[in-house]
């Protein structure tokens, strides 16, 4: 690698903060302001969300994605309950034991689906080894849904509706990741509304800092009854930030005249580019369809030698996520590619360039 060009595709989390965003904090850093968030660029971002879904919403802003889950789940769920979610979801296998450290103890139950969905029917036999009311067991509290998915694949409205409708009639409530809610978004067409309170969804954890915030998050209740005790929940987990307007100013301008959905539509065309690319080179082959800015390939083994070998960076993933005959051969390798709003057509040019040889 030479110059100026990155070929880093570990993460969109590898990408700076966008200029407009790190202008918004320094603008907010002159003068005085109220702290913990009673100040008026937290406000406005508060007024922007609940437009952006259409309705009252209660919004709590921090600066982790992994405090936002956590947190989050932790208002739905008692330190005796299960949060039902994909054996591979970002809460189940890279946050720590946050969302049970949080919750006090409740216990994460792991469910199979493919590209790390979960199906209807996945979830109806979960909760019929789960029955209520015996003491001995945990019980069901929480559906957690991550849109998009570890694997990159979105739930369709008609997905989540169907879920959250088992979920709600178990007595749970659903909860959604949305660390790629943007990106998730603009594949879809759809609303904000549409693929979150009006399909289910209780409580989002709404990203930014992957798609060009410096570090921002919010944790949204469509369901405000489960809010009322939150505002502690967050000041004793230790996230409610002394200086908040500096949270209140990223997702201000994050939202401003649309900037998280053109980022976000920038980071899903470089991806559809560089799967393009790879598509055209012999012995490269898709688990399943590119919906979002991840990109899944299995490729020969060489081929990643010599991405890496031009100054690449990339992840390998688990062939736990395929079925067994679609899994690796010897001379082959999974890998899992992310382009971000900052990535430039140039990269994906030079990383396909040098997958060719």
């Amino acid at each position: 690698m030479s110059g100026d060009l990155h070929l880093d595709f570990t993460s969109d989390n590898s990408s700076g903060a966008h200029p407009a965003i790190l202008q918004a904090i320094v603008d907010a850093n002159n003068g005085p302001a109220a702290a913990y968030g009673a100040d008026q660029w937290t406000r406005r971002a508060e007024l922007a969300l609940a437009d952006i879904f259409e309705r009252e919403v209660e919004v709590f802003l921090v600066a982790t994605g992994t405090a936002a889950n956590a947190l989050a789940l932790s208002a739905v769920t008692d330190p005796w309950g299960a949060v039902l979610c994909h054996e591979f979801a970002h809460i189940a296998a890279d946050e720590c034991g946050a969302p049970e450290f949080f919750s006090a103890g409740a216990k994460l139950v792991g469910l199979p689906g493919r590209a790390g969905k979960i199906t209807p029917a996945a979830l109806d036999d979960a909760l019929a080894l789960m029955p209520r009311g015996v003491v001995k067991q945990v019980q069901p509290q929480a559906l957690a849904l991550s849109q998009a998915t570890e694997c990159g694949a979105l739930y369709t409205q008609a997905e989540i509706t169907a879920l959250a409708e088992i979920a709600h009639a178990a007595g749970m409530a659903v909860h959604m990741d949305g660390a790629r809610f943007a990106n998730a978004l603009v594949a879809l067409g759809l609303t904000p509304a549409e693929i979150s309170w009006k399909a289910g969804v209780d409580v989002l954890s709404f990203g930014a800092t992957k798609n060009g915030a410096f570090a921002c998050e919010a944790v949204i209740f469509f369901d405000t009854d489960r809010a009322k005790d939150f505002a502690y929940r967050r000041k004793r987990g230790g996230h409610t930030l002394s200086k908040g307007r500096l949270l209140g100013a990223q997702m201000e301008a994050y939202l401003r005249d649309g900037l998280w959905l053109d980022l976000a539509g920038k980071a899903n065309v470089r991806a559809a580019e560089l799967e393009a690319g790879l598509a055209a080179l012999p012995g490269v082959r898709f688990p399943w369809r590119r919906e979002i800015n991840e990109v899944f390939a299995i490729v020969p083994t060489a081929m990643r030698q010599r991405m890496l070998a031009a100054g690449a960076r990339f992840h390998p993933w688990t062939p736990r996520a395929l079925e067994p005959r679609e899994r690796p051969s010897a001379d082959e390798v999974f890998i899992r590619l992310i382009p971000s709003f900052a990535t430039s057509p140039e990269a994906v040019v030079a990383l396909a360039a040098a997958a060719r040889g």
